[in-house]
């Protein structure tokens, strides 16, 4: 059966719009774009621990942690954990700074010890992320 000469229009500008459609949508930004960010901006001594100054962002709504890890290198013992309470980690797509004290899990950090910090996000619905940032620096 042939389709006749309107039809045949019909169809090619629906085609048209449909082809039109896809590539603006392709073209537009997406709508849940994230807007994170995290560094470890500075670490320093505060006997018997260190305090980690951390940058973060993160997008409205979201519920983070942020995790911080602390370890002396060169020494197979030691080392701190410690994280900031979901309370203190505000998501609304602006940068913000986080101080947050690590104590050591066994002795204690001294004056001269070489560190790595690591920070990390801790999400309440999906657990570690992707977003690792870390220093290491003399104390």
């Amino acid at each position: 059966m042939k389709m006749s000469r309107t039809g045949r229009r019909a169809v090619g500008s629906s085609f048209a719009a449909l082809m039109i459609g896809a590539a603006a949508l392709a073209a537009a930004p997406t709508a849940a774009a994230k807007s994170y960010s995290l560094d470890v901006d500075n670490v320093t001594l505060k006997k018997p621990g260190v305090l980690v100054d951390v940058n973060y962002t993160c997008d409205d709504g979201d519920v983070n942690w942020l995790i911080v890890n602390v370890t002396e290198l060169g020494k197979s013992s030691g080392g701190a954990f410690g994280g900031a309470s979901v309370n203190k980690v505000t998501c609304d797509h602006e940068s913000h700074k986080a101080r947050v004290y690590v104590d050591p899990v066994k002795g204690q950090f001294a004056k001269g010890s070489k560190v790595r910090a690591t920070v990390s996000y801790f999400s309440t619905d999906s657990g570690l992320s992707g977003w690792v940032r870390d220093m290491v620096k003399d104390l």
